[in-house]
């Protein structure tokens, strides 16, 4: 292959992809989106039910606990680092029914 083929297939490569970027933003972005604060909220339920007890709301036994433990260890330090952020009304704007 001669450099002008190259040149030509990397930017007909570049082109490809930034068309795919732009159809990934218009189709199927808000959904990931959405779908990733779903799956943190519903982590951090899980880290508040497992291990509440420490916040002094014991919500299941601590055998249980205990059992759940290895698990969990990894998401700890996240879960505190989400409920130590600082949140404001555009954070909770997605919560309210009718706000869009």
């Amino acid at each position: 292959m001669t450099s002008a083929q190259e040149r030509c297939l990397d930017m007909l490569r570049r082109a490809a992809h930034a068309a795919g970027e732009f159809l990934y933003g218009m189709t199927t972005y808000d959904w990931v989106r959405d779908m990733r604060r779903e799956r943190g909220e519903i982590e951090r339920l899980f880290v508040l039910v497992t291990f509440g007890d420490l916040l002094g709301i014991p919500i299941l036994p601590p055998y249980y606990t205990l059992r759940l433990l290895p698990y969990v260890v990894p998401a700890v330090n996240r879960w505190k680092h989400s409920l130590l952020r600082e949140r404001d009304l555009t954070d909770l704007a997605g919560l309210i029914e009718g706000i869009t």
